[in-house]
């Protein structure tokens, strides 16, 4: 059975018709090709599947796709401007964050919630910020800074 849904994805609307039980990680890197969007544990565990739903982190191999119906969605595909990357990205790849890349975007979308809420987060409240996205290359520290250090950038 598929039921027809209408999301903004990026800025972009789609109308589609999906399975009742397709994910949204799955519409994502399957459907629409946004293969930003990692699938690793797909049982909520690892985080690499985090996108915005509305604006908060979700992991989206949780969530049906029908559930993002009416919803806005952010992908890493979608933080990149005309200008260039997002500031976030720009200073995972100064600061050294990003090793294997496979949680990279889960951490970048879960940095961006909590620095569009707090441009000025603390080392605590970053580190609160990712807890539910797996790292297991950089040990953390380097995404921290990062994080932290795009607040301070955008606040100049």
């Amino acid at each position: 059975m598929t039921q027809l849904i209408t999301l903004t994805i990026n800025d972009r609307t789609y109308d589609l018709a999906v399975p009742a039980n397709r994910t949204l990680a799955d519409l994502l890197r399957y459907d629409l090709g946004l293969t930003g969007t990692k699938k690793g544990c797909e049982v909520g565990d690892c985080g690499s599947c985090t996108v915005l739903l509305d604006g908060r982190p979700v992991n989206s191999c949780l969530v049906l796709a029908v559930q993002a119906s009416g919803k806005t969605v952010t992908t890493i595909e979608g933080l990149e401007t005309d200008e260039g990357l997002h500031p976030l990205q720009q200073a995972f790849v100064d600061h050294g964050a990003i090793q294997c890349g496979f949680c990279t975007s889960g951490m970048i979308l879960s940095g961006k919630h909590l620095l569009d809420g707090n441009p000025s987060p603390d080392e605590a409240e970053t580190r609160i910020a990712i807890s539910g996205n797996l790292c297991r290359c950089t040990g953390y520290q380097k995404i921290v800074e990062a994080i932290r250090a795009a607040g301070k950038s955008t606040q100049e």
